[in-house]
């Protein structure tokens, strides 16, 4: 039987007292612990004690984690606490019930892969399906990205900030050794290029950051009050005329032509590199997107070496030529 919201709140709360060793918790203070969390949460508490000795049984169950817990006597009262201090249901490995939930989700993203408005769901099918060896096969699928990446590590603090919602405060340092520290609002989480970025409204002139987890000193939730989203209503249609993250505060969409090698064009064809390209002059091998220009832009081009010929706007044909040359200086 899947575990609701609210019991996973209590079995969370439970585990962090099970698991303090500087503290004697007895059932008054594990009543508390629970109210305390469900109360943060969801806005309402009421547990009993019958609600968490059936918690308990049902963490020490089969069905559970099969946690061993200590009872200590002290006086006519007992206290509760694991019999390893290094003991925790989040350093456990999945039970067979969350393993069979898993499974169902991504049964269910197989029967919506393929339609355009799901298109992450293939992909994320295929992750579970690997990771969980779903159909009883050895790892077949190696993806992309790159678990040691920095600020990986933020994410579960973010994305509850986001969630609950909370306001964090945020010590920051750029490749350039310049420092910043911002009370922000946290909004969304996005991944590009194996990096992840949190696009949050900065607290102090209200103007929204675009922020690299992997740039971040320090992160930690603040008391201030948090700022509901009502700067982005969807926020696919706000990454729609770029590519990447990066988006000019004066920029604005600009129609990019670019001509392509023979031996690079039919790559660009099967994979475009932006949803708004358009053949342009299929002999030629011409191609147009509309964007607005930005750092990946030129990254992108630029990777593409000697393939592509930038014919339009002037502008960036110019910047990306200076680029070129001082590259080519480098090596002359």
């Amino acid at each position: 039987m899947p575990i609701n919201k609210n019991a996973m709140i209590r079995y969370q709360a439970l585990d962090k007292c099970f698991s303090n060793f500087n503290r004697q918790y007895y059932i008054e203070d594990l009543i508390e612990a629970c109210n305390t969390k469900l109360l943060e949460f969801t806005g309402s508490g009421g547990i009993s004690r019958r609600q968490i000795f059936d918690d308990i049984r049902f963490m020490e169950s089969s069905a559970g984690w099969e946690i061993e817990l200590e009872r200590k006597r002290f006086g006519k009262r007992t206290y509760y606490r694991y019999k390893d201090p290094d003991y925790s249901i989040n350093r456990q490995p999945l039970t067979l019930n969350e393993i069979d939930q898993i499974k169902l989700s991504t049964f269910i993203l197989s029967r919506v892969d393929g339609h355009p408005e799901y298109g992450w769901a293939g992909e994320m099918y295929a992750k579970l399906e690997d990771k969980f060896n779903i159909d009883g096969q050895s790892s077949v699928v190696m993806l992309d990205s790159n678990p040691y990446a920095e600020g990986l590590t933020h994410i579960s603090t973010i994305y509850n900030a986001i969630t609950r919602p909370k306001a964090l405060h945020i010590e920051y340092k750029t490749f350039h050794d310049k420092n910043y520290s911002w009370d922000i609002h946290p909004y969304f989480l996005r991944e590009y290029n194996n990096r992840w970025f949190l696009i949050a409204l900065n607290n102090l002139d209200r103007q929204l950051l675009h922020i690299a987890l992997d740039r971040i000193i320090e992160i930690q939730e603040t008391d201030i009050d948090y700022i509901e989203n009502n700067v982005i209503d969807d926020i696919q249609k706000y990454f729609e005329d770029v590519i990447g993250v990066t988006i000019p505060r004066e920029g604005r969409p600009e129609t990019i032509k670019l001509q392509f090698s023979e031996h690079r064009y039919p790559y660009i064809i099967a994979k475009p590199i932006h949803g708004s390209m358009k053949i342009i002059d299929k002999n030629n091998r011409i191609v147009s997107v509309d964007v607005i220009p930005n750092k990946e832009l030129e990254s992108l081009i630029l990777s593409f070496g000697n393939d592509v010929e930038i014919l339009e706007p002037e502008r960036l044909r110019n910047k990306i030529g200076k680029i070129l040359k001082s590259i080519s200086n480098k090596y002359n």
